[in-house]
């Protein structure tokens, strides 16, 4: 009987890996993919709508000219693995059964038990989240004036808030908009854990771009006119974004695999405590010798290939190879 392979999520690791198993796996099993949308979001240039909705055909590839014919396709949001069962249950109540299931979900935004964060905040985890940002800002630089600015407020400044802001400082200025922005982050400095020589570039760059910056102060709850700081001190906003870090999905909850905040743990051969599941890209933390690998797209594309060809090893008994 020919075995099944699903891969869970159509990012960067979840297209790779289906490009990788289609080479991989020659017919030898039936691959499904399942994703809630049908295309591919190339997210990190995803906040361009924010700027200009109109790019928005150059930000998405449509998942029927990334497979092959013989991929079957399911547009449906996952909501529970069953790893003794191996079943995949989806949202309008159908089910997928497997014999091996590559999970790259992606992430969710992580607001870290902040009073009033999530209820108060937009974020950017899709093409629908960045259109909602650019009408949320216009709607703000419509009714401003210069005497009473737009308050636009990015949370997290690594590299989605950096982005963020640059793309609302880009509408602010084609369209000579009253907006003020500032660019806040809990940490030190911008671009957490980066090269420093790097992160006063990218400070220099961000000032002379007129947006402000804080550091140092990390925010301690929000509400629907202000954003209130470990310092006592308070900004007022008309448009916050909460680009401030990342959480595993909802569908990992009830499944039966060792995770980190629903972020599956996986060797570096993408192995997760359960040998009929792989996972990678931001659904995972991946063991790597000097720590888990981050969750960029780049990271994303490079292990999706390997990813994909130990699936097929797997299936076929074959001795996996670690991706470091």
């Amino acid at each position: 009987m020919t075995e099944t392979v699903v891969v869970l999520g159509a990012g960067y690791a979840g297209a790779g890996a289906v490009k990788s198993l289609e080479d991989a796996l020659d017919d030898a099993a039936d691959l499904v993919w399942i994703s809630d949308h049908d295309y591919h979001l190339v997210l990190h240039e995803a906040h361009r709508c924010v700027r200009d909705p109109s790019v928005r055909r150059n930000v998405t590839i449509p998942i029927e000219a990334i497979k092959s014919p013989h991929t079957r396709f399911i547009e449906g949001e996952v909501a529970d693995l069953d790893c003794d069962e191996r079943v995949i249950a989806l949202a309008d109540g159908s089910t997928v059964d497997y014999d091996y299931a590559l999970v790259t979900l992606g992430s969710r935004t992580a607001y870290y038990g902040i009073d009033g964060l999530e209820d108060h905040s937009l974020t950017l985890k899709s093409l629908d989240d960045a259109l909602e940002i650019h009408d949320e800002v216009k709607e703000a630089a419509r009714d401003a004036t210069p005497d009473d600015p737009a308050q636009v407020v990015v949370g997290g400044a690594g590299l989605s808030g950096i982005q963020t802001a640059g793309e609302i400082a880009e509408f602010r200025d084609t369209h000579h908009a009253p907006i003020e922005i500032t660019l806040v982050e809990a940490l030190e400095e911008i671009f957490p854990g980066n090269d420093p020589e790097l992160q006063g570039a990218l400070r220099k760059r961000l000032l002379e771009r007129d947006i402000e910056i804080s550091t140092d102060d990390p925010i301690t709850e929000a509400d629907a006119e202000e954003i209130h700081f470990e310092s006592d001190r308070s900004l007022e906003h008309d448009v916050f974004v909460w680009a401030g870090g990342i959480t595993g999905r909802d569908a990992i909850d009830g499944a039966d695999l060792d995770n980190v905040h629903n972020r599956v743990n996986a060797e570096a051969t993408f192995e997760t405590s359960d040998d009929r599941v792989f996972a990678l890209g931001d659904s995972a933390i991946v063991d790597q010798p000097e720590g888990p690998c981050p969750p960029t797209a780049q990271a994303a594309w490079q292990a999706a290939e390997v990813a994909g060809e130990n699936v097929a090893r797997a299936l076929h008994g074959q001795p996996l190879t670690s991706w470091t």
